[in-house]
């Protein structure tokens, strides 16, 4: 198990956890019934923290953030040497977690995405871990929070039973809701990203070797390139570029205090 702790990579706090480290965090706030904020964060969320202040310094707050992608793994690896070996990639944590929680009888609730990708979710979900217990499901409303609605959806998320929230509402929505809920709940919340949509089978998934290589960008801008271009165009060489200039020391990267303040408003 690798722990390490949280480093800079570009002023955004990243965990340099294994997969197994991870999972236990996640179990450990759940069994104790505590609130805990996980991300994933790949080079686009890595970026989206950098481009803007107020979002990195939610990002600082999270009590977990995992290198989903390669570029971010080798990055802990060049500034830090962190050794690691993998990333903390986003699909797969939620299936080392779920398969935990279907083992201790830990009932998760699904907030997010649409009703027809959650309809085809849950029954693969149930196929894979048939003593999975999901406690309840909600689709995302694609629109911000309106009044008294966050306690709301924090008392129906409580009142299910539930001891886990996997939160699919893309980036960076979903860190920001996981971040304004946390306070309300007192139980984990992953920002889960495309999990859901893999595991729906609304998405395919690289080759091995590409994942490998850091090339999953390449496979995702192939399949939805009008949408993702900019994310993946522009964002990729500016990572590339901000990387070199914290390890020559020629930027600082100075990660902002965690912020403490809720959100007036945010997606739900």
């Amino acid at each position: 198990m690798i722990a390490q702790g949280k480093r800079n990579v570009l002023g955004v706090l990243v965990d340099a956890v294994d997969y197994e480290a991870a999972t236990e965090q996640v179990l450990a706030a759940a069994r104790e019934r505590r609130p805990l904020a996980l991300t994933a964060l790949a080079v686009h969320g890595v970026m989206t923290g950098v481009l803007d202040p107020a979002h990195n310094a939610r990002l600082n707050s999270f009590d977990v953030v995992t290198p989903d992608g390669q570029p971010v793994r080798w990055a802990l690896n060049l500034l830090h040497h962190a050794g690691l070996a993998d990333r903390v990639y986003g699909p797969t944590l939620t299936l080392r977690v779920l398969e935990r929680f279907a083992a201790e009888g830990l009932p998760v609730y699904l907030y997010g995405s649409t009703d027809e990708t959650l309809a085809r979710l849950i029954p693969a979900l149930e196929r894979m871990f048939p003593a999975l217990k999901i406690a309840g499901v909600e689709s995302s409303k694609f629109r911000q929070v309106q009044p008294g609605e966050d306690a709301e959806i924090a008392d129906r998320i409580r009142s299910s039973g539930a001891r886990l929230v996997l939160v699919g509402l893309g980036c960076p929505r979903q860190e920001v809701f996981a971040y304004a809920m946390r306070p309300l709940l007192d139980m984990p919340l992953m920002a889960v990203g495309a999990a859901f949509d893999y595991h729906a089978g609304l998405l395919r998934k690289p080759p091995p070797w590409m994942q490998r290589a850091g090339l999953e960008w390449l496979w995702r801008l192939g399949l939805e390139p009008r949408r993702l271009w900019h994310r993946y165009v522009v964002l990729n060489p500016a990572y590339l570029a901000r990387l070199a200039a914290q390890k020559t020391r020629l930027w600082k990267a100075t990660p902002p205090p965690p912020a403490a303040e809720r959100p007036a408003s945010f997606a739900v």
